[in-house]
């Protein structure tokens, strides 16, 4: 598509989005005209590209796009991770997957325990994944480097909840860098993998799989744990070697002491409380 077909066609949508008054129904098709433009700049395919984004499934996401700017005063319990019942189910799960527990222990120096843990504070086992399209995410938030895009979000969060207007356009016009990386990192795992990137789907901020791994993650610590030539992170075995590579690489070892064991696990996620939650629960499954 030239740049004339794309000015074109953006003036169009615009007319009809003043016209009929429904401004993300019709902007959800404007947002990432200019996204596409860049991505194909940047030496993504311009054919693959324009399929992907002439889909209906792929839309502007502001309900995911929107939890990123308000208050929230709903905070995950972790203490749900600690009851006798998930201790028990992470038991049942270490001895499902023991092979590839013991596989990534041994090759990677990481206790299974604190693999099986992540796991269970992160997806609840592998349960609980998500669904919402990390294409439409990443896109969407990537789209927030468009002033006129910015203001169309903001003028849609409940008054209540928004947090300052400043603080606002200031975290959009960050995450909004940090999000057109993870979708370029997106489309290339996809690529690599030949997966259809519209079908993934994940957690509201982007990550996916078992494991949790934003994109860029993927490309850089996910591993082939099934050994059948491909990295596939909604596979129990791949996001078990996967979750030990990045925890080695931040500096994980064995006999690792308490202060390294914590400075590790918070690489993975940045919050005390989930860190000293994946050791305790690692703890306990020592004496499983």
């Amino acid at each position: 598509m030239n740049n004339l077909n794309l000015l074109t066609k953006k003036i169009c949508l615009l007319f009809l989005i003043l016209c009929c008054g429904t401004v993300f129904a019709f902007a959800q098709d404007v947002a990432f005209l200019d996204l596409q433009k860049q991505l194909q700049s940047d030496g993504f395919d311009a054919a693959m590209i324009n399929r992907l984004y002439s889909r209906p499934e792929t839309r502007f996401d502001d309900r995911s796009v929107s939890l990123f700017f308000m208050h929230s005063e709903a905070k995950l319990n972790y203490d749900q991770f600690l009851t006798p019942d998930s201790i028990q189910k992470a038991s049942r799960y270490m001895k499902t997957h023991e092979q590839s527990l013991l596989a990534a222990e041994n090759s990677m120096g990481v206790d299974k325990e604190v693999i099986t843990a992540i796991i269970l504070v992160e997806t609840r086992l592998g349960t609980y994944l998500g669904s919402s399209s990390i294409l439409n995410t990443l896109s969407s938030m990537a789209a927030l480097s468009d002033s006129g895009i910015r203001q169309q979000l903001w003028d849609r969060l409940p008054v209540e909840k928004r947090i300052e207007e400043t603080r606002f356009r200031e975290k959009a016009a960050q995450k909004s860098k940090w999000a057109y990386t993870e979708l370029k990192a997106l489309l290339t795992y996809a690529s690599r993998e030949g997966l259809d990137a519209s079908t993934l789907q994940g957690s509201y901020a982007g990550a996916m799989g078992i494991s949790q791994f934003m994109p860029s993650n993927i490309l850089a610590y996910a591993r082939d744990g099934s050994q059948d030539g491909k990295i596939d992170l909604f596979d129990h075995a791949d996001a078990i070697m996967s979750i030990a590579s990045y925890l080695k690489r931040f500096g994980w070892q064995k006999g690792i002491d308490p202060s390294g064991a914590h400075a590790v696990v918070y690489k993975y996620n940045h919050s005390n409380y989930y860190v000293q939650t994946v050791l305790k629960v690692a703890e306990q499954l020592k004496g499983s």
